[in-house]
Order: C-alpha cells, then sequence, then structure tokens
C-alpha cells in the first residue's frame, strides 16, 4: 500500500491517538494484509491470524444466532489483541500492551475500521 494511502493514515492516526498501542494493520476477510503499522511482528501471519479469529468469531456468533461479526478482544497478561470488522470485507487489528485502555480502544477504533471499510469498499467498487 502507498505511503500516503487513506487507509494507512487511519491506522497510523490510530495509533497516535491511543497510547499503549504497538501495532495495528487492516487485512482482508480471506487473510491477506493490506496495511500495516506495526513493529516487531511479523504482519503477513498476524492478517492470517485475525482472518482466523474472523471465522471463529463467526463460529460462535452463528452458534447463539446473534447476528455478524463485529469485534473481539483477547486478553492476555501482558496485553491485548483486538480485531474488528472493517466493512464486509476487511479486518481491523490492533495489538496493545497491558497498560491500554480497552473503553477507549473500542471508543477509536470503532469509528476508524467503519471508515475503513468504507475505503475499501470504495476502492473495490472502482
Amino acid at each position: 500500500m502507498a505511503p500516503d494511502s487513506p487507509v494507512l493514515a487511519e491506522i497510523r492516526e490510530l495509533r497516535v491517538c491511543l497510547p499503549h498501542v504497538v501495532g495495528v494493520l487492516v487485512a482482508s476477510v480471506d487473510g491477506l494484509l493490506i496495511a500495516q503499522d506495526a513493529d516487531g511482528i511479523e504482519p503477513e501471519v498476524f492478517a492470517a491470524m485475525s482472518a482466523a479469529q474472523l471465522g471463529l468469531g463467526q463460529q460462535i456468533i452463528a452458534a447463539v444466532r446473534s447476528g455478524e461479526f463485529r469485534e473481539t478482544v483477547t486478553t492476555a497478561t501482558n496485553g491485548y489483541v483486538a480485531v474488528f470488522a472493517a466493512g464486509a470485507s476487511a479486518l481491523l487489528t490492533v495489538i496493545a500492551g497491558r497498560e491500554l485502555n480497552v473503553a477507549r480502544l473500542h471508543h477509536e477504533a470503532r469509528p476508524v475500521a467503519a471508515r475503513i471499510g468504507e475505503l475499501i469498499q470504495h476502492v473495490e467498487t472502482r
């Protein structure tokens, strides 16, 4: 993705707005990396794992008939990994340290995921 792309600008701004975030990436729902701003991880591997998380989330939701996948947050002793639906064809993944304010994560990341979904849909419909 071009360094001046709107998707990359969105994820970089999210990193600035959220203290303790160590990486942000956008992947397609089939696990292909679209954009990333993350150090110390393998973004292609995280893109694939994000898609796997989506698949698991969709199966859990289907089992209880709760609608469409929106997001999931995995909590570990030293941090968080959150995966948000970004429209119908992409995912926004946020990797953060344990000091992250999860309520603020939701407040900041949900609108970013929505905007990224719109940006990607716009590119796909060209």
